[in-house]
């Protein structure tokens, strides 16, 4: 397979403004996602996507391969699928480019989930630690027994009625498509429940497209607030992100 790796990134954020050119331990948070992806060296190309002059000027004064795209995207997913027309793959990921944690071995999940020809849509989950269960900033994710979601939600799910002690996943922001789902996604209004959740994955479930779900040790934190970019700091001054 032909893969390409797209990394979204915009300087409108409004929760955390111009996040992708906040540095991090040193480095800029953008470099750091594409430097990550770039290194797990598994993929055909790497391809920051944007819409700001600011962020593909630094791109080109580092090196790190990107391309504009436009201002109106309302998801990663939507910008992924503006890059699919012009960049030819079998599949394509997409790395959310607040994601400085980003492992070779989430890479690799991605890829093996995708081996499968009939799956159009994967992703990634991991155990969710104890202050992510109720936390509705961490999504939580529940999965069939054939590994396809069954739903994803800010809420505690599944909910632990008789207190059995129910195994709880967070799901990470790595995606896999195939151009075919991409393709279907941009021409899906958005669906109700992805207005509810604030969910863009929830716009394939609600209209019949499965999603597989592969698992990974390795949690991450996606940079959203300056708590988040401080925790990332402190990890990765410290030396034990490796």
């Amino acid at each position: 397979m032909r893969i390409v790796a797209v990394i979204p990134a915009r300087l409108a954020s409004t929760r955390l403004p111009r996040k992708a050119l906040r540095e991090v331990a040193g480095k800029f948070l953008i470099g750091r996602v594409y430097e990550a992806v770039h290194g797990a060296r598994l993929l055909d190309d790497v391809i920051i996507a944007t819409d700001s002059d600011e962020i593909m000027e630094v791109c080109q004064r580092h090196g790190w391969k990107s391309q504009m795209t436009s201002s109106t995207h309302g998801s990663g997913t939507a910008r992924a699928h503006e890059m699919s027309q012009s960049v030819a793959a079998d599949v394509y990921l997409n790395v959310q480019g607040d994601e400085p944690m980003t492992r070779a071995d989430h890479i690799a999940g991605l890829i093996e989930v995708m081996q499968d020809p009939g799956v159009q849509v994967g992703t990634l989950m991991t155990p969710a630690a104890s202050a992510d269960i109720d936390n509705p900033s961490a999504v939580k994710v529940v999965t069939d027994s054939a590994g396809r979601a069954l739903y994803f939600s800010r809420a505690t799910i599944p909910y632990d009625r008789d207190r059995a002690g129910s195994k709880y996943f967070k799901h990470l922001g790595f995606y896999a498509y195939r151009k075919k789902a991409l393709d279907r996604f941009v021409a899906l209004p958005e669906s109700s429940l992805e207005r509810s959740e604030r969910l863009e994955q929830l716009r394939f479930l609600e209209n019949g497209i499965s999603i597989h779900v592969a698992e990974t040790q390795y949690d991450t934190i996606g940079v959203d607030t300056e708590e988040d970019l401080r925790r990332v700091e402190e990890i990765l001054r410290s030396g034990s992100y490796s």
